[in-house]
Order: C-alpha cells, then structure tokens, then sequence
C-alpha cells in the first residue's frame, strides 16, 4: 500500500494531509461547538461540508471545533466521518429542541496513557474519594472536607443545588418547583426546566468531546456511577452553577412562556466563550485527578 502522507495520482482529489498529535489544535484552542439538525455531512474535495435542507451548502472548520452536536434528520458519510475523527473533532448525537444527550463517537487517542492513570485512581478506594474530595472542594471552597465520607459530601452538594435553585429563583424573580425531567416529554417541563435539560445536555457534548480528544474514559467515575457518562458528569458539576442553572433562570422570563432552541443555543455557546470553558477543561481534569497531563502539553 502507497504511504497515506505521500498523495497518489489516482487519489489527488482526497484529503490526504497525515496528522500527528503536535499538528492537533488543543481543546483550549478550539470553538466549543456546533449544532447542526436536518442536512447531511459529506466531503467535497478537501473539506467537510454541510447540506441543508434547502440545499444550501457551508464548508465546516472541523479542524478548530470541538465538538459536532448532531440533531434530528442530519445524516453523515464514513468519509466524514474518518476526517472529523483525524482532526480530533468530536461528533455526539443530540435531540431537537432540547439537545438531548444521546451519544457521542470516540475518536482515536494516541495512546492509552491518561485512561490507565484514570482507572487506576478509580481502582483504589482511597484515591478514588480523594479525588472525588477535589472536585466537591472546588464547591465547597470554605467547607473542610478533610474524612469526609463520599456519601456525606453528595449529602452537602445535594443541599447545595437545591439552594441554588432557589436563590436563582429569588434573583430572577421565577416561581420554582422542583427539578423536572422525563426523558422523550421534554415539553411537559416549564421553562426553566427546559433550558436546563438543554443546557446540561449541550455540556455534556462538549465535556464528552474533550474527555475523549484527551485519552480519558467518558465512563470512568469518581462520584457518579451507574449511569453512561460517570466521568462527564463528575466534571459538568464543576461548571453547571453559571453555565446551565443560572442561565435558566436568567432565560426564563425573557422568553416569555415560548421556549426558544436558538436563544438557548446561542446563549449558552456565548457563556462557554466567556467563561473560557475549553481552556480550562483539560487543566480541570489535571487537577481533579492530581497528575501532570502529559499529553495535552504535547498536543
């Protein structure tokens, strides 16, 4: 077989640019995301392009995205998919108007460094509430949690949320009652609730997304478990409280009773920029766990 970095007559006409982990953008140098629903992904020359349902045709960046969120009536070739996968872009599937978290593709990582270090630590039980201890610590920065039980301190976070829940409600003057959510009824929901379940789901791309392009295991918790993202939704909680919860209820009276995909989406992507989320993820991550991450200084 011909060396794929060595372009041949019969194949000059296809993406053949060989990357290597140093060519990769960082997950810090990336834009968070992008929602696309009801066209189709293909490749066209030497680019990933987009085709709506009018038939009206964008070329994609795929190389400075994070991540793909894919909605309804969207569809994708393989070769699309190989070259979203070698530009470490990550695809999820999500749903219409909420953003429901689905699925998510798992691009190839260099190695298998960073996932061994993350089971490792969620093998032991001494390291493994360790760790969990960081992450509540980075809520609970005045609280000792020092012998602190995991149990005792998903007790005080839950406590917490409820607490934030209402003194959002407070702020922003929004009636508030309860956390609702039931998969597949996402409009039986109010408002806020709506906005919420959007909000987390869209976090949880971009979480899914960079965990992956890092060489970490999406499924390999230290405070959740039992369900399918343990690890994304241990760091979504260190992000939620301005990102998802805040933004709710500071959404809810402006649209009205009328829930509006596009003011969520475009809301929230402006928080992610603004709060410098994909900067910080990896550096997040580094520090939950307690290791030098070295493969993000080498990508």
């Amino acid at each position: 077989m011909p060396d794929e970095s060595t372009p041949s007559k019969s194949s000059s006409n296809r993406l053949l640019i060989k990357v290597t982990r140093e060519s990769l953008p960082q997950v810090k140098d990336k834009y968070p995301f992008i929602y696309l629903e009801r066209g189709r992904l293909e490749i066209d020359d030497s680019s990933v392009k987009w085709i709506d349902c009018e038939a009206n045709v964008v070329r994609l960046p795929i190389a400075t995205l994070n991540c793909l969120l894919l909605g309804p009536g969207t569809s994708i070739t393989h070769e699309a998919v190989k070259v979203i996968a070698q530009s470490n872009c990550g695809v999820c599937w999500v749903g219409e108007d909420s953003l429901l978290f689905y699925a998510s593709g798992q691009a190839p990582a260099a190695d298998t460094r960073n996932m061994r270090t993350q089971l490792k630590l969620s093998a032991d039980p001494k390291k493994s509430v360790e760790v969990a201890r960081r992450m509540f610590a980075r809520r609970f920065s005045e609280a000792d949690l020092t012998g602190k039980s995991l149990q005792e301190m998903m007790g005080m976070e839950g406590y917490r949320v409820r607490a934030l829940y209402e003194q959002n409600g407070q702020k922003y003057g929004v009636g508030w009652k309860g956390r609702s959510f039931t998969p597949g009824k996402f409009e039986m929901g109010d408002i806020t609730n709506q906005v919420l379940t959007a909000s987390n789901a869209a976090l949880y791309g971009i979480l899914s997304s960079a965990v992956h392009s890092m060489g970490y295991s999406p499924h390999i918790g230290f405070i959740h478990s039992g369900s399918p993202l343990p690890f994304v939704y241990d760091l979504a909680d260190l992000y939620k409280e301005h990102l998802c919860i805040d933004l709710a209820f500071s959404l809810t009276l402006e649209m009205a009773g009328r829930y509006n995909k596009h003011t969520v989406s475009a809301a929230f992507r402006q928080r992610v920029i603004e709060t410098d989320l994909l900067s910080k993820i990896g550096h997040d991550i580094e520090t939950m766990l307690g290791v030098k991450n070295a493969r993000s200084d080498r990508q």
